[in-house]
């Protein structure tokens, strides 16, 4: 089955997500250039990536506020805008005021960053199945945002530290605000379909008389829901749902041993299962985001074969991709090693695109957003205490041992899936809801 070009709407949100991303990678490159720079403390640049998850989850708390008020688009606008608007304002001050910048003044301006961050991904991963014609090309947008979300990771982060390097942290930051200013422009063009472009009020309307999937009209459908309604809507649905629950819990399950593949982790790993030095801990990232860009390739190649079978495809991914950790982690020769994260890559990109089309595909429009928005916020705070708890267990029985407990996790949360496999044979409850 052929499936039917994209839309030009999708290609705008394509463009300023990549252009988004890219700014995201220089930005936070800088930053952490110049705290190291101001203060020679590790724990201080650190502070960074954790608060950034900390303010980018309360922020996906508070979305469905904002869903309810605001069309997507306009949502995305407003976020891609107001960043804009603070790099700029950051930008300037690093340049005036040098090596005599408040830390704390940039640290509340990352968090407001962070803040606004917090509900771009859920409301692009949300506006996607909108702006594609059918569910093949649904499957064929997952993987195309994700192959460049890959590659700026892939290419960002080395050819960052180069402008950071040639021009320095405050133009740097001049040059990522620049950036910001395309991916916002490039967010006007941004347009629902008229049959999804319903008024806010709209909206809020049908979200509420949805009441979600027992089929009775709620009483606040003309009075307009309460904010504890509003914020706690996805959380119910995401319960509600034996689909988006399972899918959830693997995500949750798969999302705790994720964190090993950091920074300290991956260098802890190459000096002492491996028995290299730093440029390994180079080699082995390079190899790792070669392999999910060929991943995200390879599911594109894929689309026609997958067909609807997205629940299977993501079982193989997840099988895979631990089989793979497994072996990884018992591995002591370096090249060996390379040629393993190299293959994890499509298992994980396998996985994480059809996972993405399944939890599109459960839930009617109106409400994926928020189902969206309450699972970055979750995923972002079992980030955190993965973080903090995988440092803790590093310290207690090895990091050869803390790789074999991230296959277990992707091994059970595999499981999981299998196990729940007839969640998936009954059709979604919110596919039948009003659009």
């Amino acid at each position: 089955m052929k499936s039917s070009p994209m839309s030009r709407p999708f290609y705008y949100l394509w463009t300023t997500q990549t252009a988004a991303n890219a700014a995201d990678v220089l930005y936070i490159m800088a930053l952490t250039v110049l705290v190291l720079n101001q203060t020679n403390s590790l724990v201080s640049a650190a502070l960074m990536p954790l608060m950034r998850s900390f303010a980018q989850m309360i922020s996906g708390l508070i979305a469905p506020l904002l869903i309810n008020r605001f069309r997507l688009p306009s949502l995305l606008l407003l976020s891609q805008s107001g960043q804009f608007l603070l790099f700029i304002i950051l930008a300037i001050y690093l340049q005036i005021q040098g090596s005599d910048a408040s830390l704390i003044l940039v640290f509340a301006l990352v968090f407001v960053m962070s803040f606004l961050d917090g509900w771009t991904v859920p409301t692009r991963n949300a506006l996607v199945p909108r702006l594609v014609p059918d569910e093949q090309s649904l499957l064929k947008a997952n993987g195309l945002i994700s192959v460049s979300d890959q590659v700026v990771q892939f290419a960002g982060w080395g050819l960052s530290g180069i402008v950071v390097a040639m021009l320095g942290p405050s133009p740097t930051l001049l040059v990522t605000a620049v950036i910001y200013g395309l991916a916002a422009v490039f967010t006007l063009g941004v347009k629902e379909p008229a049959e999804s472009g319903d008024s806010a009020a709209h909206a809020t309307t049908a979200a509420s008389g949805m009441s979600g999937t027992d089929g009775t009209s709620s009483a606040s459908a003309t009075t307009g829901p309460s904010r504890w309604h509003t914020l706690t809507e996805g959380w119910k649905t995401i319960w509600r749902m034996p689909r988006l629950r399972l899918l959830t819990f693997m995500d949750i399950i798969d999302m705790l041993g994720g964190s090993v593949w950091v920074g300290a982790f991956t260098l802890a790993f190459v000096q002492t299962a491996l028995g290299q030095g730093e440029e390994w801990w180079g080699f082995i990232n390079a190899a790792y985001f070669a392999g999910t860009v060929s991943g995200g390739l390879l599911v594109l190649a894929l689309v026609r074969t997958i067909g609807d079978r997205f629940l299977s495809a993501m079982l193989i991914g997840m099988a895979g991709y631990g089989l793979l950790t497994a072996v990884y982690a018992v591995n002591t020769e370096p090249y060996v090693a390379l040629i393993l994260v190299l293959l994890m890559g499509p298992f994980a990109e396998l996985s994480i695109v059809n996972r993405r089309t399944l939890i599109q595909r459960s839930v009617g429009k109106l409400m994926l957003p928020k189902v969206l928005s309450a699972q970055a916020s979750l995923l972002h705070l079992v980030f955190c205490i993965s973080l903090l708890g995988m440092a803790g267990l590093a310290e207690w029985f090895g990091i050869v041992n803390l790789y074999l407990l991230a296959a277990v996790l992707t091994i059970v949360a595999f499981i999981v899936g299998v196990l729940g496999r007839r969640s998936f044979r009954a059709p979604a409850e919110q596919d039948t809801a009003p659009n």
